[in-house]
């Protein structure tokens, strides 16, 4: 019997095996160009093996290490691993570095010795703190970094990120996101890169960038490919619930949310991308093949692979229900064009019994199998699979990393209030400190003292946590008078107070698909926050607040009782060490806010580049405008703008003209300024944003020194989305403004004729 099913098992791997002619070439010939590798080896995959290279799994299934750190396969990943695997999802991500590089040395060694062909396995981690793994240098989330307006240094980062990643063991990273986040109640809102277009665009480019080694990191084994996500509009979700359908104007989807993903795939070379959750405009976006095909590949000449967000394509029968069957969701998630099936155990599953019954779908199986070989021949897998143990301890957690750490929160940290130019804080006051709040760290009060020098006193208490930390869906705590009481008494016997308020990693997470929530329907601060600012200011006590946070809060009453405000959103595992370099003027804050700060949730969707017809009126019993415009902070110095220029008061489609301002540092700190860029188209055939911005440049000048800072407008930047749907240039007057933030600079006007 067993003879006999041996002999049937064969003849259906015969049967399935691609008919195209095999290639005469070796693929294991390193002399080979990638293309000519993939071609030689492709043909020789039965169908099963095909479609093995379009599945990735996650690694708590069943791969671990056991007490001696040796790998331990389950029987279900032995099962899988027979026919090779596209991936693995974050395996070893609970050891250190060099355990998970041995544990990751280990199992690609398993993989290739049990497949066939000897095709090794991506192993793919994710981003948002760094690596995300034990042992990696904790960086501040993409949203902080957003802030630094600095995408050198946030390419410097991602740097580091990928050369750690990879001595991990790990290949790809589900990172970075290229979403507009423009609703607080998005739990997932500090993965991305904030509110705006042409800074997310920076961003993103610059993380990919850095992350993949300029893609000559890839072959060479000391970077990761990064995938581009979520395409597209995901962070658009209605209500700012995750899953929830998304419905975004073509103009917006074109002029908006599109550039930073087409930047993305053109600029930065992004080895993958992954598909939304959700839907677009009705159309579920892992079947979409319009959107997948048509502007990825055929428009933008994307050559990566496209993979599924976690089940997604199964998730096209049984949640979306846009198709009939769970093998009609694999076909369609197939003919839109994804190649890589996330996590399911059913969907692509199906692929190998559907080839049967419609041979025609092996062509689509030969193009996404095609696509995920290709990517391991660019990071050169099949020729240099392992990593040197030696080098992972002496490269892993550099100094130059965590200095690189540091260096990202001090220029990430937003001044937002600083009424009688409280802060900076002397050094030699000899002053009783108080660091109250949910947000204080164990290790708070000891980054403190390490900046101050022992000059002043320190005392620390935390009093209250926001919810009771449940990590599927966390609950707010009864309201506890005796532990407001035992802050308020410190802050009684204190001479001045540290608040440290906002949200943590329970207040503001991922909404998984099953048990588990993350978002929220107000954006006000949770818990007793509010109270303990008013009792605390009712003292006479003067005032810092901290802030720390993952979304946007709608901070009204500590923005009025604070008599200073440092916003840190998500710092590095250095955050309060940063915090007290500017709170004691070591450097002078320079982080500017990628994301406008509204008073209510009430006046979402609200941010800086809405149409201006969006503006005309306000809300009944509430101040206009937002609490803190995007690109506003504040520094310890001072800076005038002056003699702005415009080289010409003409531009055609085949010309370009520059703009200068002069910018002089009037204060007597040395510092950091932001200089933004904004453009207004004064009248279009469509109703056009408000302002958009289209550069900055982050400037250091001394006390009393002059920078005269230049931007060159090119046609492109004047481009739009027109009444038919087509990328136009339209003659008409525009406005000019640069300045400190979206709200406050010097404006000029050009013309574009044509």
């Amino acid at each position: 019997m067993k003879k006999n099913f041996l002999i049937l098992f064969t003849a259906i791997g015969l049967l399935n095996t691609s008919c195209s002619k095999p290639s005469q070439k070796d693929y294991k010939d390193a002399s080979l160009s990638i293309d000519e590798r993939v071609d030689a080896l492709l043909p020789l995959l039965s169908i099963e093996e095909k479609v093995a290279q379009m599945r990735i799994f996650h690694a708590l299934i069943g791969v671990e290490s056991d007490e001696e750190g040796n790998l331990k396969l389950s029987d279900k990943v032995a099962e899988k691993l027979k026919l090779g695997i596209a991936g693995i999802k974050n395996p070893g991500e609970h050891l250190s570095p060099l355990a998970a590089a041995k544990l990751n040395n280990e199992l690609q060694k398993y993989i290739i010795e049990h497949n066939r062909w000897g095709i090794p396995a991506l192993f793919v981690t994710e981003s948002y703190n760094g690596v995300d793994a034990e042992g990696s240098t904790i960086f501040g989330r993409p949203i902080t970094s957003a802030a630094s307006f600095n995408p050198s240094l946030v390419n410097r980062v991602w740097d580091v990120i990928g050369r750690e990643a990879r001595l991990r063991g790990m290949h790809m990273c589900h990172s970075p996101e290229a979403d507009l986040v423009r609703d607080p109640r998005f739990g997932r809102m500090s993965e991305a890169f904030g509110e705006d277009t042409y800074l997310t665009t920076q961003m993103v480019t610059n993380a990919i960038k850095g992350v993949q080694g300029n893609y000559e990191g890839l072959g060479k084994g000391t970077h990761i490919g990064a995938v581009a996500k979520h395409f597209a509009g995901y962070g658009q979700v209605l209500g700012g619930t995750n899953f929830a359908a998304i419905e975004i104007s073509e103009h917006t989807l074109i002029d908006e949310i599109y550039p930073p993903f087409e930047a993305a795939v053109k600029d930065a070379r992004s080895l993958g991308i992954m598909a939304s959750h959700g839907d677009l405009n009705g159309i579920a976006s892992h079947g979409n093949p319009e959107l997948l095909n048509g502007v990825l590949r055929d428009q933008w000449g994307f050559e990566g692979y496209i993979v599924s967000d976690a089940n997604d394509i199964g998730r096209l029968f049984y949640f979306m229900k846009v198709a009939e069957s769970p093998e009609a969701a694999a076909l369609m998630g197939l003919t839109a064009g994804v190649d890589i099936d996330l996590y399911a155990e059913d969907a692509y599953s199906y692929l190998p019994e559907m080839v049967k019954k419609n041979p025609e779908i092996e062509k689509l199986i030969d193009k996404a199998a095609r696509r995920v070989l290709r990517t391991k021949f660019i990071l050169g897998l099949f020729d240099n699979p392992y990593i040197d143990l030696k080098t992972v301890e002496k490269e892993v957690r550099k100094e130059s990393s965590l200095a690189l750490a540091k260096e990202s929160d001090l220029e990430s940290i937003i001044l937002l209030k600083n009424e009688n130019q409280l802060l900076p804080l002397s050094k030699a006051t000899h002053k009783k400190i108080a660091l109250l709040g949910p947000l204080v760290k164990d290790n708070t009060k000891e980054a403190f003292e390490a900046i101050d020098g022992n000059t002043n006193t320190f005392v620390a208490e935390k009093g209250f946590k926001l919810t009771d930390e449940n990590t599927s869906i966390p609950k707010l705590l009864p309201y506890d008078g005796a532990a407001l009481e035992k802050l308020l008494t410190i802050a009684k016997a204190s001479d001045m107070v540290v608040l440290f308020l906002g949200g943590d990693e329970f207040t503001a997470k991922e909404a998984f698909f099953s048990g588990a929530l993350g978002d929220r329907a107000t954006i006000d601060p949770v818990g007793m926050q509010d109270e303990l600012i008013q009792k605390v200011k009712a003292l006479g006590k003067p005032t810092i607040v901290v802030l720390k946070h993952r979304r946007t809060l709608s901070i009204n009453t500590i923005s009025e009782k604070a008599d200073a405000i440092l916003d840190g959103w998500d710092l590095s595992e250095f955050g309060d060490n940063s915090m007290a370099k500017i709170i004691f003027g070591d450097v002078s804050p320079s982080g500017k806010s990628p994301v406008t700060v509204p008073r209510s949730i009430g006046q979402l969707p609200f941010h800086y580049s809405m149409k201006e017809i969006n503006n005309k009126k306000g809300y009944l019993f509430m101040g206009n405008g937002p609490l803190y415009p995007f690109g506003f902070g504040l520094s310890y110095a001072s800076f005038k703008y002056s003699n702005l220029k415009i080289s010409n008061a003409e531009i055609t489609p085949n010309t370009e003209i520059t703009v200068s301002i002069d910018v002089t540092n009037t204060g007597s700190m040395k510092a950091k300024e932001v200089v933004q860029m904004y453009l207004k188209d004064e009248i279009g055939s469509v109703t056009r944003p408000d302002k958009e911005l289209k550069g900055f440049d982050k400037i250091e000048l001394n006390p009393g020194e002059t920078k005269t800072v230049t931007f060159k407008i090119i046609p492109k930047m004047l481009e739009f989305t027109g009444l038919k749907m087509q990328k136009i240039l339209e003659a008409g007057n525009y406005t000019v403004m640069i300045g400190t933030s979206s709200q406050e600079g010097i404006s000029g006007k050009f013309r574009l004729n044509k």
